[in-house]
């Protein structure tokens, strides 16, 4: 009977250790996954869409068109760096996400990551997203291009963006995590038109909701 107890009361001490292991294991974020369904890998290459595609409509007739649109880089103002809009008829460039633990191969949501558009560039600059200094004649803060990957700190708190959901699709944000002691923004990433009718990538207080689709 003794040794009934005692096995009794280490299976329940045993169990009591385990699970805080358990929550701990299953408190990770959820994954964010593509538009096949698959989980966002970090070096994969991946577009940024519209989660509602564009609607083109012309004004004497009233008939509409959708338009596909995704991210990319373009010079607006300045010839260097690129800055990041958005752009019609499959003229997308993809990125890879880069998390803040690079050894974590998943892309999960509201994990601090680096986004960078793959390919060529014009400019010097890297391709890697930052966020530039306030526009004074726009009012706005834009999305540009010269940041770097990793090193989280105060030094590359501009680099740092999230992916979170919303409402059955995704959006990004800029509200890194990688300074604790830093007062920053927290807004959503989304698209400011300008007086020459560029699709820039800023942020916004409307969430712009996107998908990821494999490159």
């Amino acid at each position: 009977m003794k040794t009934l107890m005692l096995a009794f009361v280490l299976l329940y001490t045993l169990s009591i250790s385990i699970q805080p292991l358990l929550v701990a294991a299953d408190s990770s974020p959820k994954e964010v996954v593509d538009t096949s369904g698959k989980i966002l890998r970090a070096g994969t290459n991946y577009y940024i869409l519209p989660a509602v595609p564009i609607t083109r409509c012309r004004v004497p007739n009233g008939r509409c068109r959708i338009q596909q649109a995704g991210f990319s880089l373009a010079s607006v103002g300045e010839y260097c760096p690129l800055d990041v809009v958005v752009v019609e008829r499959y003229q997308a460039q993809p990125v890879t996400f880069t998390p803040i633990n690079p050894k974590k191969g998943v892309i999960r949501i509201s994990t601090d990551l680096n986004i960078q558009f793959c390919g060529y560039s014009k400019c010097p600059q890297s391709t890697v997203w930052k966020l530039d200094r306030f526009d004074y004649s726009s009012k706005q803060w834009f999305v540009t291009t010269g940041g770097i990957v990793g090193k989280p700190g105060w030094e590359t708190i501009n680099n740092w963006f999230k992916i979170e959901e919303c409402d059955g699709d995704y959006k990004l944000v800029y509200c890194p995590s990688v300074c604790k002691s830093c007062k920053h923004l927290c807004r959503n990433v989304g698209m400011f038109v300008d007086q020459n009718g560029n699709r820039r990538v800023a942020l916004t207080d409307a969430p712009y909701k996107v998908k990821f689709q494999k490159a």
